[in-house]
C-alpha cells in the first residue's frame, strides 16, 4: 500500500488563545496536511507558562478551520477515561466534517499534571499495559454503536456511541511508540504509528529510526499483518534547540531541511513532524519550506520518483 507523502507541524498551547487560533490558520493557509497538539494540563517543562486543554481547542478549532487534519500529537491515556475520551472524538470527528486523527500515548511520568488533577501517576510499566485494553476499548467504541467489554483495567456495559462517526468505521488510529512492547500495540491497533528519536546527531536519530522500522516490520509480518498496511509517522526533534534559544537545526535553511527531511523519507516515513518554529527569526524560512520545499518533495515521493 503506497501512501501520499504528508507533513504535520505540531504545535504547542502555550501562548495566548488569539495567536494560538491563528497559527492554526496560518498553517492551514500555508498548506501543511495535518496540524498536532500535546496533552497536558499545565506545560510540563514550565508549569506557570499558559496552557490550554486539547480536546477543548481541538472543537474549537474544528469549527474555523476547513482543510487540515487534526491529530493529538499524543492524547496521554492516564488523563482520560477511555469511553469519555472516544466520546470526544466523535465530538470532534463530527465538528471537523471528519478531519480527526486520534493520537494516544502512554504520557511522561515526569509530567506534574497527575499530581495537580489528584490522578493515579502510574508506573511505565502499567502505563503500557493498561494502553493494550485502553486502544482496544477506543477502538470497539468508535467502531461500533454499543460495546461491553470486561479486560483487567477496563470495563464498560452497553456503552452507546451515536452518532456514527464521519469517518468510516471510525478516526484513524495512532499510536506512539518507541519500545518494543509498544511497537506490538502499534502494529496490532494503530493505522499510523509515531515515533521520535532523541539522540543528540540526526546520523544516529536516523540509525535508532531504521531499527524500530525494522522492529515495527517484524512485529508486523509476526501477526500476519501487511507492514505496508502502517503509515509511519516521525516527529522531527532537535535535542540542542532548547539549549541554543530555540534555534530549531533543520530551520537553518531549505538546503537543510530538504537534506534532512528527504532522509527520513528513504526510511519509508511517509508523515513528516515538524515543530512551530520558537523563533520569529525561523518563521520566513520556515514559510519558505511550506511554500517550495514540500511541494518539490511531495512531487518527486507521489510521482514514485
Amino acid at each position: 500500500m503506497a501512501y501520499a507523502l504528508r507533513f504535520q507541524v505540531l504545535l504547542l498551547p502555550n501562548l495566548a488563545w488569539p495567536e494560538f487560533r491563528q497559527r492554526y490558520l496560518r498553517l492551514e493557509d500555508l498548506g501543511f496536511d495535518l496540524v498536532g497538539t500535546a496533552d497536558h494540563l499545565v506545560d510540563w517543562t514550565n508549569p506557570p507558562n499558559p496552557w490550554f486543554e486539547q480536546w477543548t481547542q481541538l472543537a474549537a478549532i474544528a469549527s474555523e478551520t476547513t482543510r487540515i487534519r487534526l491529530s493529538t500529537l499524543v492524547t496521554q491515556i492516564p488523563l482520560r477515561n477511555p469511553a469519555m475520551l472516544a466520546h470526544q472524538a466523535l465530538t470532534v470527528d463530527h465538528i471537523s466534517n471528519g478531519r480527526l486523527e486520534l493520537g494516544l500515548g502512554t504520557g511522561l511520568e515526569i509530567d506534574p499534571s497527575y499530581g495537580m488533577m489528584g490522578v493515579p501517576n502510574w508506573s511505565a510499566k502499567e502505563r503500557v499495559a493498561r494502553f493494550d485494553e485502553y486502544v482496544d476499548l477506543v477502538d470497539q467504541l468508535l467502531s461500533n454503536e454499543v460495546t461491553t467489554y470486561k479486560g483487567h483495567f477496563y470495563e464498560v456495559s452497553d456503552t452507546v456511541m451515536n452518532p456514527r462517526p464521519v469517518q468510516q468505521p471510525r478516526p484513524p488510529i495512532l499510536v506512539a511508540a518507541l519500545g518494543p512492547v509498544m511497537i506490538k500495540h502499534a502494529a496490532r491497533y494503530a493505522d499510523i504509528w509515531n515515533s521520535a528519536s532523541f539522540a543528540e546527531a540526526f546520523e544516529a536519530q536516523l540509525e535508532e529510526t531504521h531499527g524500530r522500522i525494522r522492529r515495527v516490520d517484524q512485529q508486523c509480518a509476526s501477526i500476519g499483518r501487511d507492514p505496508a498496511s502502517l503509515r509511519r509517522s516521525y516527529l522531527m526533534f532537535d535535542v540542542k534547540a532548547r539549549s541554543s534559544g530555540g534555534q530549531i537545526n533543520y530551520y537553518a535553511s531549505e538546503t537543510v531541511f530538504a537534506d534532512m527531511a528527504q532522509r527520513v523519507i528513504d526510511l519509508g516515513v511517509t508523515d513528516i513532524g515538524l515543530y512551530y518554529p520558537v523563533l520569529d527569526e525561523q518563521l520566513p524560512v520556515f514559510e519558505h519550506i511550506a511554500r517550495r520545499v514540500i511541494p518539490e518533495l511531495k512531487a518527486t515521493h507521489n510521482s514514485g520518483g
